[in-house]
């Protein structure tokens, strides 16, 4: 398990040092494009910020928040265009999370590495911007959540800045 957890946190500090020495994001005054969104994701529900830290990549956390527990997630994500749809791209990317639950067996936390694949619109001379995407998870921790979840992900919709 310690392997598997070293060889994640090794290739995320290797993508993000390799994609950093791109430079700065240099279209945020575009009307389909932003540097900062604030918002909501539905599924199960969760606050969602995203910034642009250069033209192709963001950061984004989510706090995802439901009656028998809480995950707290970074997710460093690659963007690209898509031809010929102003506004819309494509995203992928790594990421991990922690997550503390209570059921009606007890409580518990975990910890896990997290995936992202998805499509990001900015509502072009609008502040709106939309996410659709799928988040799979493999967790590692006690009574809850154990192994791999394809079901996180979801529809955001923030405000843009």
């Amino acid at each position: 398990m310690r392997k598997i957890i070293l060889s994640a946190v090794v290739m995320l500090l290797v993508s993000a040092t390799a994609f950093a020495q791109r430079g700065g994001h240099t279209d945020y005054n575009t009307s389909d494009s932003y540097t900062t969104a604030v918002g909501v994701k539905f599924y199960p529900g969760a606050l969602t910020i995203k910034h642009f830290v250069n033209d192709n990549t963001a950061l984004e956390g989510l706090a995802y928040f439901w009656n028998r527990g809480a995950r707290i997630t970074g997710l460093y994500e690659i963007h690209g265009n898509i031809n010929g749809a102003d506004g819309l791209k494509w995203y992928i990317g790594p990421g991990a999370h922690v997550g503390f639950y209570n059921t009606k067996y007890g409580g518990g936390s975990s910890i896990g590495v997290d995936g992202v694949l998805g499509l990001d619109y900015k509502i072009g001379g609008a502040p709106i911007n939309l996410s659709l995407d799928w988040q799979p998870s493999f967790e590692f921790g006690n009574n809850y959540g154990n192994g791999f979840s394809g079901n996180w992900g979801g529809f955001a919709i923030r405000y843009t800045f």
